[in-house]
């Protein structure tokens, strides 16, 4: 009969056997399975080095400042952003990386690593929370959630999943009892759907994003002061209502092509993120909370596509190289059909708060290794991205 999408695809990464906890992305990381922002090279690093460096003036340079990546792959864009930083600065950052995986071999010692289920690991590594920066590169696509689908009658049903990728139609939403047995809450789904993916047409689906909204909550609540960030493909309730959806987005990546979405363990299992929800449920007071679009993001940080004039070669070959190489990644980066869409959901955070919530509708096991970067600067041959990149609502 098999079982709701939440739990096998909790199992099919994070379990025992799970793709990033002994199956292939255990070893490879991220990087060897798909192409992220992170990966496209120095470019990004630097753009995230200045969101940095904006946060530490907001903070009038505090003596430790936070930089934390949460789902960090394999530590490649805590490496990259150490490396952009002035010097004085770099002396005053507290890097750390949270992921699943252990500690990867020849990260700098610098990095401190813990292997865990964020947010609630965060929780224990810094207890008085962070200041600084946080971020969150494609971590929440990878949180598990269920996936619902409207039936003939119009009813919204409960898709269970066997081993092998087969679907088929579980309890309806309104047999509450029937959705109990596989521990899910039906009404909470019920009233997550109608308020941000009201789905009704027959053969509709909808990946019910309540454990996402819990798991951006919870991170946001180990913000003491600073900014957090979560870089991620999603929509928006428009593009929802406007049916762009309505055929589902779960999918899987495996060796830098797209699968099929089985639960077995060979796979990155991953599914678009309800962004505008995430960023409601994550605010606290009087926090700023912004969402837009990568390309916009990054354009205010200096990323461009600009070629640079051809004189510079001849005046300065290596300032005209290096210059060229910024100009493609800044295209590849800010592409309106490819990385450029994805969404930045940014939190910031002027004042401590006095309690940390706690993080509600997902207690792992968690996502954590969806933070991928690639090797060096310069745009890395191998995986293609997940192509992830949601229409303008």
């Amino acid at each position: 009969m098999g079982t709701n999408w939440a739990r096998a695809w909790s199992a099919s990464l994070y379990g025992p056997g799970g793709f990033y906890v002994s199956g292939p992305g255990a070893d490879q990381g991220p990087a060897g399975h798909f192409r992220t922002s992170v990966h496209v090279g120095a470019a990004f690093h630097r753009a995230v080095a200045r969101l940095l460096l904006q946060v530490d003036a907001e903070l009038a340079r505090p003596e430790q400042l936070d930089l934390v990546d949460v789902g960090a792959g394999r530590g490649e864009l805590v490496t990259g952003v150490l490396h952009e930083l002035p010097a004085e600065m770099a002396s005053r950052v507290r890097p750390l990386c949270l992921d699943v995986r252990s500690r990867p071999r020849g990260l700098s010692d610098v990095i401190e690593w813990h292997d865990g289920v964020a947010p609630q690991s965060l929780a224990a590594v810094r207890p008085l929370g962070v200041v600084g920066l946080m971020v969150a590169q494609e971590w929440l696509d990878d949180v598990p959630c269920d996936v619902v689908e409207i039936d003939a009658q119009g009813r919204p049903r409960l898709v269970l999943v066997e081993d092998d990728g087969r679907e088929v139609l579980g309890p309806a939403l309104d047999d509450g009892a029937g959705c109990a047995t596989y521990d899910v809450d039906a009404d909470a789904i019920q009233g997550w759907l109608q308020r941000w993916w009201p789905v009704a047409l027959p053969g509709a689906r909808a990946e019910v994003g309540l454990p996402r909204d819990g798991a951006w909550a919870g991170l946001t609540a180990q913000l003491r002061a600073g900014t957090v960030v979560a870089i991620d493909y999603g929509h928006i309730r428009s593009g929802r209502l406007a049916g762009r959806y309505d055929a589902g987005t779960l999918s899987a990546y495996a060796s830098g092509r797209q699968v099929d979405a089985v639960p077995d363990g060979r796979c990155d299992i991953t599914a678009h993120v309800a962004m505008d929800a995430c960023a409601a449920a994550g605010r606290v007071g009087s926090d700023a909370v912004t969402l837009t679009r990568q390309r916009d993001a990054l354009s205010e940080l200096g990323v461009r596509g600009t070629l640079p004039p051809r004189e510079q070669a001849v005046v300065d070959p290596a300032a005209y190289a290096d210059a060229l190489q910024c100009a493609s990644q800044g295209a590849e980066l800010r592409d309106r059909a490819g990385l450029g869409a994805f969404w930045w959901l940014r939190v910031d955070r002027a004042a401590a708060l006095t309690a940390a919530a706690a993080p509600t509708g997902w207690s792992g096991p968690g996502p954590g290794p969806s933070s991928p970067a690639g090797p060096g600067p310069g745009p890395a041959p191998g995986p293609a991205p997940r192509p992830g990149a949601a229409p303008p609502p």
